[in-house]
């Protein structure tokens, strides 16, 4: 019974050492298609890479040519900016130059108008000098004062001339943007209630502007 359970034996010993250098086989054929594939994945991954960090930057070459090409286009705009600059600045320097000239005209304009307006005030001058001169000797006096008459209806025929007229005051509703009450009485009648009554002193338009107000006297 012994030897015929070791004859079986022996006789599988052979079977089984097959069967095991084929599981070997097979297990090292696995680890090598795992590697294979292991390694493909890796290149896969860098070929993808390479193709985005392409996407990405499209224009970048970084050859010769074109780092020549890129240095020419730097001078270029370094040209126009140059130009552009020296623009500017010639720009601004005629735009002040400008101003100042501007400025001066206008003081030059102003004070010219000045001289103008007071140049025909000298004949009126001269008038004035005239009847005070004549009224330390003359002893007709109607005559004198209708010479001072004369001249003050010349001189305010040159303010109007100018623009310049008095404010009409005695009679009319009281006008704070025409005139400053000083005073305020007692209307000697009813239809002058919030009217004035007197004109102390006369005031003068410019156009439509107030050079000064008429300071009156209102009835209340």
């Amino acid at each position: 019974m012994n030897r015929e359970t070791e004859k079986a034996d022996r006789e599988r010993e052979p079977e089984m050492g097959n069967e095991e250098r084929n599981r070997t086989n097979l297990q090292d054929d696995t680890e090598k298609k795992s590697a294979n594939s292991g390694q493909s994945d890796n290149m896969s991954d860098d070929l993808i890479a390479e193709e985005k960090n392409k996407d990405e930057n499209p224009g970048e070459d970084f050859s010769d040519d074109n780092h020549f090409s890129r240095n020419e286009n730097d001078q270029s705009w370094e040209e126009k900016y140059l130009v552009l600059n020296d623009s500017y600045l010639r720009l601004m320097a005629e735009y002040d130059n400008f101003r100042k000239r501007t400025l001066r005209e206008k003081a030059d304009l102003i004070r010219s108008g000045g001289a103008t307006v007071l140049g025909n005030l000298l004949p009126v001058i001269d008038d004035f000098e005239r009847a005070l001169g004549t009224l330390q000797t003359t002893e007709d006096l109607p005559s004198t004062i209708e010479g001072v008459k004369l001249i003050y209806d010349k001189f305010m025929g040159y303010l109007s001339q100018q623009g310049v007229k008095p404010i009409e005051a005695v009679g009319q509703p009281f006008d704070t943007e025409q005139f400053e009450a000083i005073a305020a009485i007692p209307a000697p009648e009813e239809g002058m209630k919030g009217k004035v009554i007197d004109c102390v002193q006369t005031g003068f338009m410019l156009y439509d502007k107030v050079l000064r107000h008429a300071k009156v006297v209102v009835g209340e």
